[in-house]
């Protein structure tokens, strides 16, 4: 069976060696002295000021929203992603406003921003799809030209760096996922990165049930992530430029077999690419089903990401205008792309495609 992903795992001997130093201390969670030194880490690795760690990347995205006291109103978000970008809006009482996405870079269309924005709008939540950047640069003109707070959902945007910073390091939160399939995971995790002091301190009290030095001063959860997990994430972490070289390789393969055959995103200048999906385009959904079921019945296992357009789920009301990301999410599919994944699978899956397409 060939599945979309397969989690990376480092050798277990050397998480065993993390596991020996939590048997020791007994320190299980709370801020514990692994999770320390892994967010450091990150910090150093990302060229930001601060990471704080959390139980996921859904919470992480709560989080950014009690954070910044975005707590009613409007978000500004693209339909074009997995439904946590969406459900966390909505879970915290705000209202999704979508905006459709670039044709060619599948993220958020700048260029209809400014038109969905009223008095009620406090923020822009949008996303790195597939780990290439959103226009970051015009998306802070207009946060800044208005008012409003800036979220980014960087679940894929781990290793990706534009213009030379990590993607992770732009707008006033962004927030990551560490989940078991993305390139770098501590089994289950996610985080806030923040370059603000205030933002990041504020964080890490709701994180921790509304604490402030033992006091209760905001509304709080449980959002702690164990010991366990950061050590799984800095057996991990020596392996990150291995990871995403071997993916790019696989990549590259894919590139020279479906070249000119299928439609890719948009690559925009200035970017060092993370490689952490493949995703493809097909005619229509007709071929796009074609292909899943060809691909089925040789046990290999692609994935429609990102359907259904998000702006069509049963609970929005207000769906919008959004035909791209309607068009779009019914003919994308991810391809299967792990470390592992051999040569002779990758030509398999893409003659499967090929030979499945009208």
């Amino acid at each position: 069976m060939i599945n979309v992903t397969r989690s990376f795992m480092p050798p277990m001997e050397e998480y065993e060696e993390y596991l020996k130093k939590i048997w020791d201390s007994r320190y299980l969670t709370n801020e514990g002295p692994l999770l320390k030194q892994l967010q450091k880490q990150l910090e150093e690795y990302l060229g930001v000021n601060y990471v704080s760690m959390m139980t996921n990347g859904t919470i992480s995205l709560q989080m950014a929203l009690r954070a910044l006291d975005i707590e009613d109103g409007e978000v500004i978000t693209t339909p074009f992603s997995f439904v946590a970008t969406t459900s966390c809006i909505v879970w915290e009482r705000c209202k999704p406003v979508f905006v459709d996405i670039d044709k060619d870079t599948l993220c958020i269309d700048v260029n209809k921003i400014e038109e969905a924005i009223t008095d009620k709008t406090k923020a822009i939540m949008v996303v790195h799809v597939y780990g290439y950047p959103c226009d970051v640069e015009k998306i802070q003109e207009i946060a800044n030209k208005h008012g409003l707070k800036v979220i980014y959902d960087g679940a894929h945007a781990f290793g990706s760096r534009y213009k030379g910073k990590s993607l992770l390091s732009y707008g006033d939160i962004s927030t990551c996922s560490f989940h078991a399939t993305k390139l770098f995971h501590t089994i289950e995790g996610g985080a806030c990165i923040t370059n603000n002091k205030e933002t990041y301190e504020k964080l890490q009290s709701i994180k921790n049930f509304g604490s402030v030095n033992g006091n209760y001063e905001n509304v709080g959860v449980n959002g702690k992530i164990t010991e366990f997990n950061a050590a799984m994430g800095l057996a991990n972490f020596k392996y990150i430029e291995k990871i995403i070289e071997e993916r790019k390789e696989i990549c590259e393969t894919y590139d020279e077999l479906l070249k000119e055959k299928v439609i890719r995103p948009k690559v925009v200048e200035n970017l060092e690419y993370n490689y952490i999906y493949y995703p493809i385009i097909l005619k229509d959904e007709e071929e796009t089903l074609k292909v899943i079921d060809a691909l089925h019945q040789n046990e290999i296992n692609p994935r429609r990401y990102f359907y259904p357009s998000l702006n069509t789920l049963k609970y929005i009301t207000d769906k919008g205008n959004c035909p791209i990301s309607e068009d779009i999410s019914k003919r994308v599919l991810c391809l299967p792309l792990y470390n592992g994944l051999s040569k002779e699978d990758v030509t398999k899956i893409s003659n499967i495609v090929i030979n499945n397409m009208e």
